[in-house]
């Protein structure tokens, strides 16, 4: 069993993707391609973002966004500790300092009460300026971005949406990379929409912010590229990656219904017997992750491993007491659901092709060890 089966996607799919990438390497364009600007056309028209800039990775897609806005020394970024490590690593690379918030115990996304406070305590420090947040969606479930907007329209702060997991899913209307003044994402393999390297991308609406982004992800060019106008990154989606992301932005849509029906019989046949994920009203989840709690999660884990089903834990360390952030601030009130969830929480095999047999079994192996 696998915990995410790209073998039976990639099944799916091989005929066109072969053809795609024979494509690709017949005509030689490795860099910058057409496949390249045609999947920024597609996948800003999927998110429901004026401009989609394509790059390297997921950390670069956090990390232009803040060189774009000047967000450096002096400078605090607000972000969850509950997260994986990008999210604060791009704010140190940048210059400024992360200040880590408490995380919602139902949601496992930022605290905007806890994010509050954090804001009052740097402005009343007086040592740091408070210049952004960035919200992560978790697992695939957005932030609060109607609690966090309008927080930071308040305080005059840049909202930078970490949507690394959560490709394909809602909130209201709005798809998860169209929310704040810049979202980021990355294709990871394991993502809901993956490519089989690294990949990323920066969604905004902002005219000038998209041509800046695009500068510093080549090298900061202008009107070419041995132009130099600002200091930038060597960061371009491959062309063969953009040419499988095409394809399997195709198939996103029906995936994404796909993951619901998987996370649905997870909640009916687990929700009695330990804490399922919670979806508020008026969200979607893209499902990065499927995470339960429970307080016998080591024996649960123990029980799945011997029966050839294997689980992750997501994340064992929040950042904060992580050795290389620390010393960088955080919320006052203490970060207790962050560095408490860590003994309880385990995410389970979710990907849109789990066989409703095998899912069974992982429920009954954990309804058993649970019992026990």
């Amino acid at each position: 069993m696998q915990f995410i089966d790209l073998g039976a996607q990639r099944e799916r799919i091989k005929d066109k993707l072969a053809t795609a990438i024979d494509k690709v390497v017949a005509e030689g364009r490795y860099i910058l391609g057409p496949e390249v600007a045609a999947f920024e056309q597609e996948i800003a028209k999927y998110v429901g973002a004026k401009h989609a800039i394509a790059c390297a990775n997921g950390t670069d897609a956090l990390l232009m966004p803040l060189m774009a806005y000047g967000i450096g020394p002096g400078d605090a970024v607000f972000c969850p500790s509950f997260t994986f490590a990008a999210t604060a690593e791009v704010v140190v690379l940048a210059g400024a300092e992360p200040v880590f918030v408490e995380i919602d115990p139902d949601t496992y996304n930022i605290d905007a009460k806890s994010l509050v406070a954090a804001i009052e305590q740097v402005k009343a420090e007086g040592r740091l300026t408070p210049k952004a947040i960035i919200p992560v969606d978790l697992f695939g479930l957005a932030a609060d971005y109607v609690a966090i907007e309008a927080i930071a329209a308040r305080e005059g702060l840049r909202v930078i949406e970490d949507a690394a997991q959560a490709i394909g899913g809602t909130l209201g209307n709005k798809r998860c990379g169209a929310f704040g003044h810049v979202a980021s994402t990355s294709f990871y393999p394991a993502k809901p929409l993956g490519c089989y390297g690294d990949g990323g991308a920066m969604f905004t609406d902002d005219d000038e912010l998209a041509e800046v982004l695009r500068s510093i992800a080549f090298h900061g060019k202008g009107a070419s590229q041995y132009d130099n106008v600002r200091v930038g990154l060597n960061s371009r989606l491959d062309t063969i990656q953009a040419a499988i992301l095409i394809e399997k932005l195709a198939i996103l849509p029906d995936e994404m219904d796909a993951r619901q029906k998987v996370a649905a019989r997870y909640a009916d046949g687990l929700g009695d017997v330990v804490k399922v994920a919670r979806i508020p009203d008026g969200y979607r989840s893209a499902w990065a992750q499927y995470a339960i709690e429970t307080d016998r999660r080591d024996a649960v884990r123990q029980r799945l491993s011997a029966e050839g089903i294997p689980s992750v834990v997501y994340y064992e360390k929040p950042l904060h007491q992580q050795k290389a952030y620390e010393m960088f601030g955080r919320a006052p009130g203490g970060l207790a659901v962050s560095e408490t969830l860590p003994q309880r929480i385990l995410c389970l095999p979710m990907h849109p092709y789990l066989d409703t047999a095998d899912q069974d079994r992982i429920i009954e192996t954990i309804r058993a060890a649970v019992a026990a």
